[in-house]
């Protein structure tokens, strides 16, 4: 395993998040339209997403922003709109953007979906317990499944033949 996915998994392992919470995002998006999907299917999938620089570069500056939020290390107003996850700062999606564009457009959707109804793990990454902050690895979290879910969707053989 290459150092830079190395410390990206061991990263997103030390905020709280397991490769199978990642993947039962997966199965919560992809359940419906891949028959008889497995969870090893999709724990697979994010794996070979986790493989991807461009992923492993989000990751590891989203968390280390959450780290330093977590420290109050960051420049006022920047520390206080991490802090409190604002509404309207969307740094954080457009870098969670940049992981799910790797897979194409359907990515994007699964992303929004995710993000909005926060099923499995993102729920308790959206807790805001005063503590931890996890502004970006949220995103980061659901992009990253939602990359996974897009690339098993562009994995299955189109019925029509088209």
């Amino acid at each position: 395993m290459e150092k830079l996915e190395k410390v990206a998994r061991q990263l997103i392992q030390e905020r709280g998040v397991k490769i199978t919470d990642i993947a039962e995002l997966v199965m919560f998006l992809q359940k419906k339209y891949i028959k008889n999907l497995q969870l090893e299917t999709c724990i697979d999938s994010v794996n070979r997403v986790l493989k991807k620089r461009e992923v492993q570069n989000a990751i590891l500056t989203g968390i280390q922003l959450d780290i330093l939020a977590e420290k109050n290390q960051l420049l006022s107003p920047l520390q206080e709109m991490l802090q409190n996850d604002e509404g309207l700062y969307g740094v954080d999606e457009i870098m969670a953007l940049s992981i799910v564009n790797v897979y194409g457009s359907i990515g994007f959707t699964n992303y929004g979906y995710v993000d909005k109804v926060k099923p499995g793990i993102l729920e308790k990454l959206n807790e805001h317990d005063g503590k931890a902050v996890h502004t970006f690895l949220d995103d980061i979290v659901g992009a990253i499944a939602a990359a996974a879910a897009s690339r098993l969707a562009h994995s299955q053989l189109d019925p029509n033949g088209i």
